[in-house]
């Protein structure tokens, strides 16, 4: 790697898109309420965590967003984007170990640690190389990714997959694999546009957000939950309704977010997948002065 020197200026930067990662992890826990999902005022289906469990995860993370942002900063230009992503991977399973070690072993941010570094290290790497497009660059770094991580999948055995896998055997669902592969096209064609417009108070925008994720991806976590691929359709409904209920800003919009927040602990129903596009969200949109 290239030792690029560092200026005041530089370390700036850096440091900010570290600070607006960890803003970003804690702007999503607090947000409520929250269906499937841990926030300031419930633990959803996730007796296991508080939000105070969220809090130390976050503040753990913060090396590793460090290191993601300094390994793009002095990366080789002559080398090609893949290489940086196979750079980072180890990083990233690094921080898993420090996630596990803060909340004593429970799986806070393990879908963020992968989506979140990618991004912070997407936008280092446009920062520091003099580009703009951020997830022109996720996309690059990105490319085969699916199908290297799913191609032998299929020679193990049931007990020996992951979640992702089963749902890719399954179900055909690439997951966040294939989101994050496509450039994260639910942050920038969906949430982003959904939160730039939204109005109201930071906490009601992002809610409307966060639904307005669910209602136009595959949530992985939530298939796992239920057992399903049919989830889908009846969660897309009911962010239909939601909206159709005046949204955040709205008494019937609220009332229905906390029944169906009921429905989802009574089902062991969870949202992590849509939580994780929602916590990117936030970081682009702190990014970019969007909030």
């Amino acid at each position: 790697m290239i030792k690029r020197p560092q200026s005041e200026e530089m370390k700036a930067k850096q440091n900010k898109i570290v600070t607006n990662a960890v803003r970003a992890l804690l702007y999503e826990v607090s947000v409520q309420p929250k269906p499937g999902l841990v926030d300031p005022v419930s633990s959803g289906p996730h007796p296991d965590m508080d939000v105070f469990t969220f809090l130390d995860s976050s503040v753990s993370l913060t090396a590793y967003f460090k290191a993601c942002v300094q390994t793009a900063w002095s990366f080789n230009d002559e080398a090609t984007l893949p290489t940086l992503f196979e750079q980072i991977r180890p990083l990233g399973i690094q921080a898993e170990a420090t996630m596990f070690d803060a909340t004593s072993g429970i799986n806070t941010h393990k879908g963020a640690v992968f989506s979140l570094g990618i991004v912070v290290t997407a936008t280092a790497y446009a920062e520091s190389h003099d580009r703009q497009d951020v997830f022109k660059i996720v996309k690059e770094m990105l490319v085969g990714l699916v199908e290297r991580d799913f191609s032998k999948v299929t020679e193990k055995a049931e007990n020996e997959m992951t979640a992702g896998e089963r749902e890719y055997v399954h179900f055909g669902i690439t997951g966040i694999r294939g989101e994050a592969e496509h450039g994260y096209l639910t942050v920038t064609q969906v949430a982003l546009p959904q939160l730039s417009t939204a109005r109201g108070t930071l906490n009601e925008r992002l809610l409307d957000t966060l639904m307005a994720i669910v209602g136009h991806s595959v949530d992985t976590n939530l298939v796992k939950r239920a057992g399903s691929i049919d989830i889908i359709p009846w969660a897309n409904d009911q962010v239909s309704r939601y909206f159709l209920a005046g949204g955040s800003r709205t008494e019937a919009g609220m009332a229905y977010l906390k029944q169906l927040n009921q429905v989802f602990l009574e089902k062991n129903l969870s949202l992590g997948g849509s939580a994780d596009l929602l916590i990117v969200t936030i970081f682009v949109a702190l990014s970019q002065g969007i909030i």
